[in-house]
């Protein structure tokens, strides 16, 4: 009995976790500092503009948009949850972060993404029945279906991120507190845990990632295979409604493809560098590059930036 409860007090959960992170050389600190700065500032600043534009001009009152709107408001959400954070650890001696900080940080960051994911294949559905039955859109994308779908979205990644936020919560570290990671991350998290059921628990894990993951990839893939179907048969008026699906299409494939990279490709002792480079990649990057991509690629987009800035101009020659 005292023996079965020394190997329980063995399997306990820290109080704290070491982030190792990048390199602890100064002139890295200060190049991170500045460099994910620099991509917080242009993440909230871009997609704060989005925002602004779809709710201010009249022209953007339209399902895609409205979808674009809460699109830049998750990417906003998401790179929240770990950037903040990095950027204070870049210049912190010690790079900690309390257990209960971590199981939150792994949460918000597991609940937004997911819900980013559900989010891209609401978008692609409404580009479906957009191009593939214009007539009966306006009755099918109607107000309360995009607020379904919006709320579909996020009832999903938070439901989700719940379950997997409690099942690594519970896993025993036998008092190991490092993290070879620049935030908490479940596949982090599972190769610092002693548990002897690990494999079990990283299979539950990954497949409750993978049902909303491979799920809503596979939603956006069904509705690109019968867009471009549509774009073939139909001829040149429906290749001009497809121009505007390129924009949605990037967004996609950035995110989904250095997603499943970082996640499906094996983490090597040998490449930390580069498993920190995908992470960034698809957790820093892409949230910064959605806005950039929907402001270069869509016309509507650009043409409501260049009535917001004549706006402002006129405002500052009558002020």
């Amino acid at each position: 009995m005292s023996s079965e409860s020394l190997q329980r007090g063995n399997l306990s959960r820290p109080t704290t976790f070491l982030l190792l992170g990048f390199s602890s050389a100064y002139r890295a600190q200060v190049t991170l500092c500045l460099c994910f700065s620099l991509i917080y500032l242009t993440t909230v600043l871009g997609n704060l503009l989005i925002m602004t534009l779809v709710w201010l001009d009249a022209h953007l009152h339209s399902p895609m948009y409205f979808f674009l709107g809460h699109l830049s408001f998750l990417d906003i959400c998401y790179s929240s949850v770990t950037l903040p954070k990095t950027l204070g650890d870049s210049f912190s001696p010690q790079r900690t972060i309390s257990f209960v900080g971590c199981i939150t940080q792994i949460y918000f960051f597991l609940c937004f993404g997911g819900s980013e994911c559900m989010l891209l294949a609401a978008m692609a559905y409404d580009r479906y029945l957009a191009i593939c039955h214009p007539l009966h859109y306006p009755a099918l994308m109607n107000k309360k279906m995009c607020h379904c779908l919006v709320a579909v979205s996020w009832l999903s990644g938070s439901f989700s991120s719940l379950i997997q936020a409690f099942l690594t919560a519970r896993l025993p570290f036998c008092e190991s507190n490092m993290i070879d990671h620049l935030f908490c991350e479940v596949p982090f998290l599972l190769k610092a845990s002693c548990s002897p059921n690990a494999p079990l628990n990283k299979s539950t894990l990954y497949a409750l990632a993978g049902i909303i993951a491979v799920g809503s990839f596979l939603l956006t893939l069904v509705s690109y295979v019968h867009i471009i179907g549509a774009v073939l048969r139909k001829g040149e008026g429906t290749q001009r409604a497809f121009a505007t699906c390129t924009s949605h299409l990037t967004v996609v494939s950035l995110f989904f493809g250095a997603g499943a990279v970082a996640y499906l490709v094996p983490h090597s002792r040998s490449s930390k560098e580069m498993d920190e480079v995908l992470t960034l990649l698809y957790a820093v990057v892409t949230p910064m590059l959605n806005p950039i991509i929907y402001s270069l690629r869509n016309s509507e987009v650009k043409g409501a930036i260049r009535k917001a800035l004549n706006r402002g101009g006129v405002i500052g020659v009558h002020g």
